[in-house]
Formats: structure tokens, C-alpha cells, sequence
């Protein structure tokens, strides 16, 4: 089993995705959404987290970080996860596990490819039926994006101009709006399972030197085309067979212990 501070490369931007335990809506209420965001901060804070964006859902959460260090993605994951947890069973008398024992990471290419994952991340909600456009999701990124918060700002902007491949920020608010109302009229209902299933996606180029560094962590690992993409991935089914299409599609082999910091 791969551990997650070795697996997540420095350099690369990853999307991860964590998934309330037995898929239970834990995270439904506004005050938990919150903490999260709250405690997304503290990591952003205390370790320097680069965020690129996010969603908070009833069940489960995204989150779109740039890698610049090792060590950061498992140590952020650890203090918002456990903290989270911590802080729901102590509020609820609770017993028990919070969130699945995994969370699952995705190597995403820059350029295109990054900007199709940030228009997936912000259209979660209305893949599930909640909302018609992002900006109703006040648990996303899509709005500060678009509008940068004064205080307790979350998302780097500077740095998503620069993986995006636009000149500036400014750039960035016309230019993401573009992209979602594009997505909007071309099929946003629809699941991608590349964005939450595989280890890594982009052109051939970028999947192959990514399954090259991870080394022993890539083993079993095929370079699939898919489309206009490549992914790094494992042949074998997902979890579909017992999870709803957008509440799951984890694989153990694919998947880190959030707690591992050796």
C-alpha cells in the first residue's frame, strides 16, 4: 500500500476526494461545512497549503491543491479529517469513524486539462440535482473564484492563473466563467470517473512521467488512452457495484490513508 506522503509528487497539482463513512451524509448540516472550510484555512495556515479549489458536500468532498512541498497534502488531510471527526462526535456523542479509512488522489495535468477539473469540481452540485449554477453553492469555490474573499480567503488565485495558462487574475474571473457556462450547455449532469478514479490524467506525455516518479507506487498501473486523455489507472472494476455512481467509485489500490505521515 502506497503512503500518501510518498505518493503525492511535489510539483504536480491533485485532486482528491474523501468520502463520509458508509457513504452518510455527515457533512449535511451547514455548521460541519463549515468547520471543514474553517479548518481548510487552519491548513492552509499552518502548513501553507496551495488550494486551487474546492466543494464540500453532504457525503463527501473535493479539493484541488498544488503540491510545492512534501509532506503537505498528508499533514492538511490528517488536521481537517481528524478535526472534523474529533469535533462532529464530540458535538453528536458520537462513537466511531467519521470518514472512509482512504482518501483518493488524482494527478491532473495543467493547461486544459486542469481547467476541465475545476469546472468538474465546481459543477458536483448540480450533477447531483441541488443546484442549477455553482454560484448557489456557497460550500465551493466557484464563488471566490470569480470574487475573492477580503478575510480567511481560501483559493490562490495567483497561483491558478499561472497553471491555467491565463496572464492574470483578472483574466482568471472572465476566463472560469466561460468555462462553466460552456460545461453548463454540454452535458454537466454527466459523471466523469477519470477525475476521482485514476492515479493520474493528461496527454501521454504527463502520465507516463508521472507513473515513471512514483516509481514503485505505479506498479500494476496502466497508461490508458481515454479520448483526448491518458490515464493512469488499474484494469480492474471499481467499487460501482456497491456504491451510487457519484457517491463513490474509490479503489482500495488507488486509495491512501489519510493518517500515514511516515
Amino acid at each position: 500500500m502506497a503512503r500518501a506522503n510518498r505518493h503525492h509528487l511535489p510539483g504536480y497539482v491533485w485532486h482528491i476526494t474523501h468520502r463520509c463513512h458508509k457513504r452518510e451524509f455527515l457533512l449535511k448540516f451547514d455548521k460541519d461545512k463549515k468547520q471543514w472550510l474553517h479548518l481548510l484555512f487552519e491548513a492552509k495556515k499552518r502548513y501553507g497549503l496551495c488550494i486551487l479549489n474546492y466543494t464540500v458536500t453532504s457525503n463527501h468532498i473535493h479539493l484541488l491543491v498544488y503540491n510545492g512541498k512534501a509532506n503537505i497534502i498528508p499533514k492538511s488531510i490528517q488536521l481537517i479529517a481528524g478535526q472534523t471527526g474529533r469535533l462532529y462526535n464530540l458535538r453528536k456523542t458520537r462513537k466511531g469513524a467519521f470518514w472512509e479509512d482512504r482518501y483518493h488522489a488524482t494527478a491532473v495535468a495543467t493547461g486544459n486539462h486542469l481547467i476541465r477539473c475545476i469546472a468538474y469540481i465546481d459543477l458536483n452540485m448540480v450533477r447531483a440535482g441541488v443546484i442549477r449554477h455553482p454560484s448557489e453553492w456557497e460550500y465551493g469555490g466557484y464563488n471566490e473564484i470569480q470574487l475573492p474573499k477580503q478575510r480567511y480567503s481560501l483559493i490562490n488565485r495567483q497561483k491558478l492563473s499561472e497553471l491555467t495558462g491565463l496572464k492574470d487574475k483578472d483574466q482568471l474571473s472572465e476566463t472560469h466563467r466561460k468555462w462553466i457556462e460552456e460545461s453548463l450547455k454540454n452535458s454537466a449532469s454527466n459523471r466523469v470517473g477519470k477525475w476521482t478514479e485514476s492515479i493520474a490524467v493528461g496527454d501521454k506525455e504527463f502520465v507516463l512521467r508521472a507513473k515513471a516518479r512514483l516509481g514503485a507506487n505505479a506498479v500494476g498501473r496502466k497508461a490508458l488512452e481515454n479520448n483526448e486523455d491518458y490515464e493512469l489507472r488499474e484494469s480492474q472494476s471499481s467499487y460501482n457495484p456497491v456504491f451510487a455512481p457519484e457517491k463513490c467509485a474509490l479503489r482500495p489500490e488507488n486509495s491512501f490513508f489519510w493518517n500515514v505521515l511516515s
